[in-house]
């Protein structure tokens, strides 16, 4: 399965690349970069990494009375990597990774509103020292955790930078589904809030 997302993922890069190529727009220019503080705000506590590219565009212009206004419709392709950890006690390290689609709308006052699905998603969760006994003989486990397979969800607002077409601040809210967890399924809830940035000058 690993090989496959990652199969996956380097196809979805090589065609977003040519199709940069085609329609004269480099890839930087469509891509925006962003950082930001992740966790649940009373346990974990993390940094999220992360890209999104301008797969695309609509404007749409509503004549008014004293000036017309426009709205911006996008469509982004999104993938993010974070490390999140309770600093407390450190038993609940957790390293995600996830990828999908982002649904973005902008007002002329630059607010956004953001809807995002994330179906290729994948948690390891790192615990502390771990002992385990085989034959009566104790040994410590190398990198003790768990991997799951996990997609998400989510929603946030945002606001764009003046004169800037890929940079501004977002805050989310995301739910994360973990599974196979134990016999089931775990849900969770995240805050993401952090900046967007581009390496353009608009």
């Amino acid at each position: 399965m690993k090989i496959h997302t990652l199969m996956l993922l380097l196809a979805c890069a090589i065609n977003l690349h040519g199709q940069s190529m085609i329609d004269g727009t480099s890839f930087l220019n469509r891509t925006a970069f962003k950082i930001g503080y992740y966790g649940d705000i009373q346990f974990e506590h993390g940094l999220n990494l992360g890209a999104e590219y301008l797969w695309k565009e609509k404007l749409k212009v509503k004549e008014k009375r004293k000036r017309a206004k426009t709205i911006t419709h996008q469509f982004l392709i999104n993938g993010s990597i974070g490390y999140a950890t309770n600093f407390s006690n450190k038993t609940d390290n957790g390293l995600h990774t996830y990828y999908g689609l982002i649904w973005r709308r902008t007002n002329p006052k630059r607010w956004q509103f953001n809807l995002e699905v994330n179906p290729l998603g994948y948690y390891r969760s790192f615990l502390p020292e771990t002992f385990e006994v085989k034959e009566d003989k104790v040994s410590k486990v190398k990198l003790p955790g768990r991997s799951y397979y996990a997609p998400s969800i989510g929603v946030g607002i945002g606001r764009q930078r003046t004169g800037k077409r890929r940079s501004g601040w977002y805050l989310n809210l995301n739910y994360t589904l973990r599974t196979p967890y134990n016999a089931g399924v775990l849900g969770g809830y995240s805050i993401q809030y952090g900046h967007r940035f581009n390496f353009k000058k608009k």
